[in-house]
């Protein structure tokens, strides 16, 4: 029989997985699996649990949470010598990763997507000495996800980041940085920058043109505007409310390895897959290809690629 290691966080999103847990399970077992149901107790139990998964014989993670909770998961399969394959019952507020993998909204679709579905190597993300599935970045905004309270997002859902970061658009700051990548070094102030590997962006911000296995990250560096009149006209064009992007203040491009060093006084705090990932002054994100398997549905509008993609030109505004 198969074994099936299950990760549950219970507080995540509006907190409603507990209700289906049971049905949840059942339908694992019809399937053929021996499950075992670990429910979080700290931030980093999901990781301890996952790496225990890989090292005792399991044959399949499965994690039910947010975004945070899956980022946990992969930090112990990326730790693991024996790295078996994840599959995701998204139930956070947003869910961002979910939607790039194809994985239905619905969590007992979600749960036949595993049953019926099979292993895609995905890239993941090397940032430091730790790991992402979908983001890491730095500026304005980037803190909403671990600052917003989890009754707030339990309650409003993605909107609560959305009312989060209304009410900082009067105190963005903008950090000096130089940025180096491929043969390129180009530095400048910059009020926001990420790096990702997805479809959407805080359940807002759309990434049209990407792919989930071709070896490189896309890079959104936003550099500081001019006046308060051209912030709001870079707010809404990322949100996609029919304004041209200025590419004098917003670079796009694809690389597989890229090194952030703060040359500010001060340090820069950066997020990671929505959770606090850290102050140091200087970042390199790595580009692991294929480095594990995600159970998907193929059908499901999953974004592959044969081959690596064959080389980093600048993205045009219209790609975003």
């Amino acid at each position: 029989m198969k074994k099936l290691f299950f990760i549950v966080n219970l507080i995540a999103g509006k907190a409603l997985i507990s209700e289906k847990l049971g049905k949840i399970i059942d339908e694992f077992v019809k399937a053929g699996y021996e499950v075992t149901v670990h429910t979080t107790q700290s931030g980093d139990d999901a990781t301890v649990k996952a790496e225990y998964a890989c090292a005792n014989g399991f044959d399949l993670i499965v994690c039910a949470g947010g975004d945070g909770t899956l980022s946990q998961c992969l930090q112990g399969i990326m730790h693991s010598e024996h790295r078996i394959p994840i599959g995701y019952i998204p139930a956070g507020s947003t869910n961002d990763f979910a939607k790039s993998l194809g994985i239905p909204k619905d969590t007992m679709d979600a749960v036949s997507n595993i049953i019926n579905g099979s292993p895609v190597p995905c890239d993941v993300g090397g940032f430091n000495d730790d790991y992402f599935s979908y983001i890491v970045a730095f500026g304005a905004f980037t803190n909403i996800t671990y600052e917003t309270a989890q009754p707030i997002k339990n309650v409003l859902g993605h909107t609560a980041y959305i009312l989060t970061g209304l009410m900082q658009l009067t105190n963005i700051r903008s950090r000096r940085m130089r940025i180096e990548y491929d043969d390129q070094v180009i530095e400048d102030d910059y009020i926001f920058g990420m790096v990702t590997n997805t479809a959407s962006v805080a359940g807002m911000m759309s990434m049209s043109d990407f792919l989930l296995d071709d070896g490189v990250f896309e890079v959104v560096l936003i550099k500081k505007p001019a006046n308060p009149l051209q912030l709001q006209q870079i707010v809404s064009s990322l949100l996609n409310i029919n304004e041209e992007i200025n590419k004098d203040y917003i670079k796009f491009f694809r690389t597989n390895k890229i090194t952030f060093t703060s040359l500010n006084d001060e340090a820069v705090t950066w997020t990671r897959d929505g959770e606090y990932g850290g102050d140091n002054p200087v970042n390199t994100v790595f580009n692991y290809n294929k480095a594990v398997s995600f159970i998907v549905d193929k059908n499901n509008g999953l974004k592959l690629s044969d081959d690596p993609y064959p080389g980093y030109e600048e993205l045009g505004a219209e790609q975003i």
